[in-house]
């Protein structure tokens, strides 16, 4: 008799990486069970609203499904119709809002224990696929009044911010584009960044409008300084002089990216070696030291997450689930997509 609690595959992680390894875990014969802690692309969602993204649309599709946009570049909202569309196509068993809380083996399987809101089920696998991103898990700056209402790790809209005083913590294309919105929505706008300089790898677009906006001093930008402290109604920062500023803030977005989920790959037993901390795994067929634990994705490169994105994070499923064959054209595919320019 099947056991009903048993699946051949569990993927965590119902984003693009995730449903890309469903793909290619059915199309070789395994059903798997997709689950998420959020909605599926979750991390798309957490994207501000009407955001476009800078990659061409073929570089995002998965399973061979075309991904049609009504400009050059894929916005947030087609992304998110794309993604549930293939979820839909391909029949795939995806559970959402649904967390897996561990895992460990016994008995020649995995026991994975998952949290949702119908409560806590034990169900078994034999092989276990972590794609979990990393746009869950901020870094943070660990400074009081990080966790205060107006403060967030996310930027959500422009629009919301109209008429108020923006504080922008961070020096990457995110934090460019989202203190540029700010400041055209109608925002009082400062960006605060621990370098001197603006990082090399900021859009070529952005960068000139940014820097113009700077000398014209509709955006004030405080470079090479430190945030020391949060208020309800500023940011506190310090220059490396040592002299201390309070900046106005009625909001404040503190973007300086993000991590992969550690702790869950501790529990699993995963081990992380170097400042990256980096997991141990097979390049080939993406097997951690524990057997049956698979990673796919940017999760691969510990806190180098810019090494791993869509475009070539895709193809891992064939990696995990494929042959020889199938793992040599994974390979040739990702060299074939090398990381577009800037980002």
């Amino acid at each position: 008799m099947t056991d009903p609690r048993h699946h051949p595959a569990i993927i965590v992680g119902a984003g693009p990486i995730g449903l890309a390894c469903a793909i290619s875990a059915r199309r070789n014969g395994i059903d798997p069970l997709v689950v998420d802690q959020g909605a599926i692309a979750e991390s798309i969602v957490k994207y501000p609203i009407g955001m476009t993204f800078f990659t061409t649309p073929e570089r995002l599709e998965i399973g061979g499904h075309p991904m049609t946009c009504a400009g050059a570049k894929t916005t947030r909202e087609e992304a998110l119709m794309y993604f549930r569309g293939v979820v839909r196509a391909e029949q795939l068993n995806v559970r959402t809002y649904t967390r897996l809380e561990s895992a460990a083996p016994k008995d020649g399987r995995l026991h994975c224990q998952l949290a949702s809101q119908r409560g806590a089920e034990i169900v078994t696998t034999d092989r276990l696929v972590i794609a979990t991103g990393y746009f869950d898990h901020p870094n943070l700056l660990d400074v009081p009044g990080e966790s205060l209402p107006h403060v967030s790790h996310w930027f959500d809209e422009a629009h919301r911010t109209a008429g108020q005083d923006v504080v922008i913590v961070g020096g990457k294309n995110s934090a460019i584009e989202s203190a540029l919105q700010c400041y055209r929505a109608g925002a009082r706008v400062s960006l605060v960044y621990r370098r001197p300089e603006l990082k090399p790898s900021v859009k070529f677009w952005l960068r000139p409008d940014f820097e113009n906006r700077v000398k014209a001093g509709e955006i004030r930008a405080y470079l090479g300084c430190e945030v020391t402290a949060i208020t309800d109604h500023s940011v506190e920062v310090r220059d490396a002089t040592g002299l201390a500023q309070s900046i106005p803030a009625d909001r404040v977005y503190v973007l300086t990216g993000y991590h992969p989920d550690f702790s869950l790959l501790r529990q699993l037993g995963i081990e992380l070696t170097g400042p990256e901390e980096r997991p141990t795994h097979n390049p080939e067929t993406l097997e951690t030291n524990v057997p049956g634990i698979h990673l796919a994705g940017s999760v691969t490169a510990g806190r180098a997450i810019s090494e791993i994105f869509i475009e070539n994070g895709r193809f891992d499923g064939d990696k995990i689930f494929g042959d020889s064959t199938q793992r040599a054209r994974a390979d040739a595919r990702y060299a074939a997509h090398p990381r577009p320019v800037g980002e």
